[in-house]
C-alpha cells in the first residue's frame, strides 16, 4: 500500500510541476514589460517603466481576392512609474505612478494605435533643500514636496514586431491632471516613446 501512495504522490507532484509551468508560460506570453523616455522635451525629461496585462483579444479577418486582412483588437490592464527632472536645474523633480486600461488595434503590417484611460495615478513633487521656522527653530524639512492624485488618458502609434523579444515600438502623448494644485487642478502634457519587451523565450 506504502508503495501505491509514494507512486500516487509523485504522479501529483509531476502534475503540479507541469501545471505549474503552464500557468507560468500562460503568464508570460500575456505579459510584457516596457521602458522609455517621459516628460516634454523642455523643462521635464526623465525614464517610464511599465507592465502590460492581455487580458481579452479579438481577431477579425476579411479576405478577398486581391488580399487578406487580419485586424486584431486587444484589452490590456497595464501599471507604470516615472521620474523626471529638469537636468538643466536640478529642480521640479518628480515622481509618478498610474494603473489603468488600454485599448489597441492593430492590423496586418504591425501599425497599432492605442486609446488608454488611467482613473487611478498619484504624483509626487520633490523640492530642493527646504526649511520651516517653528518659533524660534529652524529645521530641515524632510523629503519636502507635495502629493496629487493625478488621472490620465493617452493616445498613442507603434508598430508590432512578430516574434521577436523587443516586441514594439511606440510614442503615446500624455494629458494629465493634478489635483489639487492650489486652489484647482493642473493639467500637463507629456510625451512617452519607448519599447515593449516579451521575456518568454521567442522561436
Amino acid at each position: 500500500m506504502k508503495k501505491y501512495n509514494i507512486i500516487f504522490l509523485f504522479i501529483i507532484a509531476l502534475n503540479l510541476q507541469a501545471q505549474s509551468k503552464k500557468n507560468e508560460s500562460s503568464f508570460l506570453n500575456r505579459t510584457e514589460f516596457k521602458v522609455g523616455y517621459f516628460g516634454n522635451m523642455i523643462w521635464d525629461n526623465g525614464l517610464n517603466i511599465g507592465v502590460e496585462y492581455k487580458w481579452k483579444e479579438h481577431i477579425k479577418r476579411k479576405e478577398n481576392r486581391r488580399n487578406k486582412k487580419v485586424i486584431l483588437s486587444q484589452l490590456l490592464v497595464h501599471g507604470n512609474i516615472d521620474y523626471t527632472t529638469n537636468f538643466s536645474t536640478e529642480t521640479d523633480n518628480g515622481a509618478s505612478t498610474y494603473f489603468g486600461a488600454i485599448w489597441r488595434r492593430t492590423n496586418t503590417k504591425g501599425k497599432q494605435f492605442s486609446l488608454e484611460l488611467n482613473p487611478i495615478g498619484y504624483y509626487r513633487s520633490f523640492l530642493p533643500e527646504t526649511y520651516k521656522v517653528e518659533g524660534n527653530r529652524v529645521t530641515k524639512v524632510s523629503l519636502p514636496g507635495r502629493s496629487y492624485y493625478a488621472p490620465s488618458l493617452a493616445i498613442g502609434i507603434g508598430k508590432y514586431r512578430k516574434g521577436k523579444t523587443r516586441s514594439a515600438w511606440y510614442l503615446n502623448l500624455r494629458y494629465t491632471l493634478r489635483t489639487p494644485y492650489n486652489a484647482g487642478i493642473m493639467p500637463t502634457i507629456a510625451l512617452e516613446y519607448g519599447y515593449r519587451f516579451n521575456l518568454k523565450n521567442k522561436h
